[in-house]
């Protein structure tokens, strides 16, 4: 961890610029996300549906909003629940969030991870449920990870896990198969598109664990994920991911 005044030293010679904006960092910084771009994100506040995460999207000058009365599972959850527990999202897919996650995976951002990982831990961890015995990352296709050089998944689960003081098991869940991309599809064409595409280990057997991933659209792909560690024995197991399409269903 660089001190300040080493960072201040560095800015000078080298100013460093924010990937999303290529504004000068200055104060507010979560390296390498300029302030700016860190406090536009659109946090989630306090989920009101237990198992889809369903939130609302809340200001970061306001803060989250006041949780009234207990929390349930909504009407589509009550009559077609997904395959994991529940799932926690930190903010809003569109705009600076949607950047950095861009420069993150298709640009070798890889400093990224360390501020998008902050910004799950800042607004999620809280509501996550005790007994997490380990953080599993949604696995890409081996060739995809190949040309990609990293799985962001398994960088921001590794971050995500020092936080919380949990291990990150990248081999309990493996993709068996590689899948069309799921930017392309509709929601049943990506349902379909994983369904019977990922394999976990026996490891998961009686664990509660939390799968990790970038993104949550429809969830057709983190449902898979959770199916197959059901399918394995897991007991318990939850969804984290840093960003969430609001609209999409769940």
């Amino acid at each position: 961890m660089l001190s300040s005044f080493t960072l201040a030293a560095l800015d000078l010679v080298f100013p460093a610029l924010c990937p999303v904006c290529q504004t000068i960092l200055g104060a507010g910084r979560r390296d390498p996300l300029c302030g700016s771009c860190w406090s536009a994100i659109t946090r989630l506040g306090a989920p009101w549906c237990d198992v889809c995460g369903a939130a609302p999207a809340v200001s970061m000058s306001f803060g989250e909003p006041r949780r009234i009365g207990p929390v349930r599972p909504c009407p589509t959850c009550e009559t077609d629940p997904p395959h994991y527990h529940y799932a926690r999202s930190a903010a809003v897919y569109e705009g600076q969030l949607r950047e950095a996650l861009h420069a993150l995976k298709f640009s070798g951002r890889r400093a990224l991870a360390g501020p998008l990982a902050e910004l799950v831990a800042e607004q999620c961890l809280a509501s996550l449920p005790g007994g997490i015995e380990a953080l599993i990352p949604v696995p890409l296709a081996r060739e995809r990870e190949w040309q990609r050089g990293f799985n962001q998944a398994t960088l921001l689960a590794r971050r995500i896990g020092r936080r919380l003081e949990v291990p990150t098991r990248p081999r309990w869940l493996t993709r068996t198969r590689a899948t069309r991309p799921q930017s392309d599809l509709s929601a049943s064409e990506r349902r379909a598109n994983v369904r019977g595409a990922f394999r976990a280990s026996h490891r998961v057997a009686g664990r509660h664990v939390l799968v990790v991933d970038d993104i949550l659209t429809t969830g057709a792909t983190l449902d898979a994920c959770a199916r197959a560690l059901r399918d394995a024995g897991v007991v318990r197991v939850g969804v984290l991911t840093v960003a969430r399409v609001v609209h999409a269903a769940v």
